[in-house]
């Protein structure tokens, strides 16, 4: 199994940047997909972007094409989320997802594996 824990999370006013991370323990990071979720107050939560194993395919939302960049380092069990040009309908608490099937998904019942969440606030 795999334990995650998301981190970068805050405040920043709209147009500015946030890194998310998120740290892997437990088992080596390139056995999973990666993805990041989030969840709105009040929304279902939505598919923001997907990593394969080795880091070559990445998926995207269309909300974040463009402005947000998945990214990992398996020598570090780490997974980023490089988000600018950030909105306010970008705020939301963001989940960190592993998936061990190697295949890059978008739908949040296929991952596994899930983090606590990191809130990120965007002021308008």
């Amino acid at each position: 199994q795999v334990q995650l824990v998301e981190s970068g999370g805050g405040l920043v006013e709209a147009g500015g940047s946030l890194r998310l991370s998120c740290t892997a323990s437990g088992r080596t990071l390139s056995a999973y997909t990666m993805a990041w979720f989030r969840q709105a107050p009040g929304k279902e939560r939505d598919f923001v972007a997907a990593i394969s194993r080795s880091g070559v395919g990445t998926l995207y939302a269309d909300s974040v094409k463009g402005r947000f960049t998945i990214s990992r380092d398996n020598a570090r069990n780490m997974v980023y989320l490089q988000m600018n040009s950030l909105k306010s309908e970008d705020t939301a608490v963001y989940y960190c997802a592993a998936d061990g099937r190697g295949r890059l998904l978008r739908a949040g019942d296929d991952y596994g594996y899930w983090g606590p969440g990191t809130q990120v606030t965007v002021s308008s």
